[in-house]
């Protein structure tokens, strides 16, 4: 099945296609852009259909195209693939990566990893030397915050996370969700915490949202970043809350021959306005163009 959006003027043509993970999952992927294809690794949370419209993510979208081939999918269990009781680990995350890249018929490419999908990024250019031309990772992380707990501390606090967004789906009250908003966006108004918080009601369901959550606490692909040969660029928020820079310097350390920019700022995902923006796309286009 195929969705084509006209978005008017010069913008590229966005194609939305489906195809099926190797258990029989449905997932949906954006094709756009002509030239040099980046792939772009499913994160918390997304909406192929939606994120256009979405201050947190359209200039994402937009500066990405900028020259490329840019391809983008949601996760399984949310946006537009399919919610119904898909498995959730990492193994199915890489899985499914492979099977949109069939699909959309790349067979060489840059692939780019942000938040937890750099975890998914990194895996698979360990295990798929022969399709990862060039490694990017944002915001990125090996381990899952119950994997790295160092005490019954931050083991408890890692469950509280989960805790926050059970509650925060099934209230009304939208400040449960705002608090976990406010981690991604410190500097984010309570306004753009409030558009978070009801983009993330739309992208997924209660059920799915924690299961995602559970999930990524346990992830751990730490043992896999030194097998990754291709060439590979960190960049990372020097006061991400969030994920914290500790997280960066682990995969400068394990990525054999990588480079590290730590760039001004707090948001763990970046905002169009914010300098750490204009120097991730400048820091892209120049490592991908080499």
């Amino acid at each position: 099945m195929t969705l084509s959006h006209g978005r008017g003027g010069p913008a590229p043509r966005e194609v939305i296609r489906f195809c099926r993970a190797g258990d029989g999952a449905r997932l949906a992927y954006a094709d756009t852009g002509t030239g040099r294809p980046l792939v772009k690794t499913a994160n918390w949370l997304t909406h192929l259909d939606l994120d256009q419209a979405l201050p947190l993510w359209s200039h994402w979208v937009d500066g990405l195209l900028q020259g490329r081939r840019l391809i983008r999918y949601d996760e399984r269990g949310c946006g537009m693939s399919e919610w119904r009781e898909p498995l959730f680990t990492y193994q199915d995350w890489v899985a499914d990566l492979d099977a949109v890249v069939d699909a959309a018929e790349v067979d060489r490419f840059a692939l780019l990893g942000v938040s937890q999908g750099g975890a998914t990024a990194v895996a698979y250019a360990a295990c798929r030397p022969d399709r990862v031309e060039r490694l990017v990772l944002t915001s990125a992380y090996l381990s899952g915050r119950q994997v790295r707990a160092a005490d019954d501390l931050e083991r408890r606090a890692a469950k509280v996370d989960v805790d926050l967004a059970r509650i925060g789906w099934a209230s009304r009250d939208s400040s449960f969700l705002r608090v976990f908003a406010s981690q991604f966006l410190p500097d984010g108004t309570p306004q753009d915490w409030d558009e978070f918080a009801a983009f993330q009601r739309r992208t997924t369901s209660p059920e799915n949202g924690t299961r995602f959550l559970e999930e990524l606490t346990r992830i751990d692909v730490s043992g896999l970043a030194p097998r990754v040969a291709c060439p590979t660029l960190i960049m990372h928020s020097r006061d991400d809350p969030r994920v914290p820079v500790s997280h960066a310097l682990e995969l400068a350390a394990l990525i054999p021959h990588s480079r590290l920019v730590l760039l001004d700022g707090r948001n763990h995902l970046f905002t169009r306005d914010e300098p750490a923006w204009a120097e991730f796309q400048h820091h892209l286009a120049e490592f991908l163009a080499e």
